[in-house]
């Protein structure tokens, strides 16, 4: 894997703009390994993400930021500086179902998502197997011994002692409460088992079923406090027919969640979303 820097970008769109981060670059014997550029007509900003290769920059990280800090503020930039071999701590609050949960980690165990898993936290002590399968420590949170408050304070601590940089409800079916909803703002990722904004909330797999949809999904957004309401960072979706049951749905819905989510999760990895109001831009 080689090593590069990412840098992030959202501001005022300018002319020269480009012009100047490319000029900068090349007076520092940065080499651009991926450039991606996106104006939103309606609002006019600007984004834009390059990955930066470091064999012959001559700045390290720390003297990057610096460097390019005036260039920031003359054009009024909210931005950042990621490096591509910090691996972040990413954990997984999972339910009864197995799937998302399972896929992930198979995804993370051969190194197609470059992270850490340091905890997974489930209300169903039955999916400790699979985080002993993979040598991941398990946290089982009793969401009926205790009230809900109780429940998420705790999560939170062992989040909090974890370090986590992500959190992914990987079929977490519990509703955060706003608190948490604030507090992880652009760092929690959510699988909805449904092509949102179309049947959102509670059985959306018999919602579809009882419309006749041809159609059927699943949608990876960010957490907010709006319930399914936050920024879709990526959704897939399969074809349906007429003979397919409700419980078909589900089954055939399952590829669909564990598609997205995993797509989701490497791009938020890999820095490739830029929340903008409550959408995202996704140099996938």
């Amino acid at each position: 894997m080689q090593h590069t820097f990412r840098l992030i970008i959202d501001c005022p769109d300018q002319i020269g703009l480009v012009a100047s981060v490319s000029q900068f670059l090349a007076d520092h014997q940065a080499t651009i390994v991926e450039a991606s550029h996106h104006t939103d007509q309606q609002t006019g900003r600007f984004f834009m993400r390059h990955e930066i290769g470091t064999d012959k920059l001559a700045l390290d990280h720390q003297q990057f930021v610096e460097a390019f800090t005036p260039l920031a503020e003359q054009y009024d930039m909210q931005w950042k500086l990621t490096d591509s071999a910090r691996k972040q701590r990413v954990a997984l609050l999972a339910s009864l179902d197995s799937h998302c949960l399972v896929d992930l980690l198979h995804r993370w165990h051969t190194q197609e998502l470059y992270c850490d898993i340091p905890c997974i936290i489930a209300n169903h002590p039955q999916l400790k197997q699979f985080a002993d399968w993979y040598k991941v420590p398990f946290h089982w949170v009793n969401f009926k011994g205790q009230s809900k408050e109780q429940a998420f304070a705790q999560i939170a601590t062992i989040l909090d002692e974890y370090q986590v940089d992500l959190t992914v409800l990987a079929r977490f079916m519990q509703i955060l409460p706003d608190t948490l909803c604030r507090q992880w703002l652009g760092r929690a990722i959510n699988i909805h088992h449904s092509f949102l904004p179309s049947f959102a909330g509670a059985r959306p797999y018999q919602q579809a079923y009882d419309r006749g949809v041809k159609l059927i999904g699943a949608t990876c957004h960010y957490v907010t406090r709006d319930l399914d309401e936050g920024p879709i960072i990526e959704q897939a979706v399969k074809r349906i027919s007429h003979s397919d049951t409700a419980q078909d749905m589900v089954r055939k819905g399952k590829d669909c969640e564990v598609t997205a989510l995993a797509h989701g999760v490497r791009y938020h990895l890999e820095d490739r979303v830029i929340i903008h109001r409550n959408k995202t831009v996704v140099f996938a």
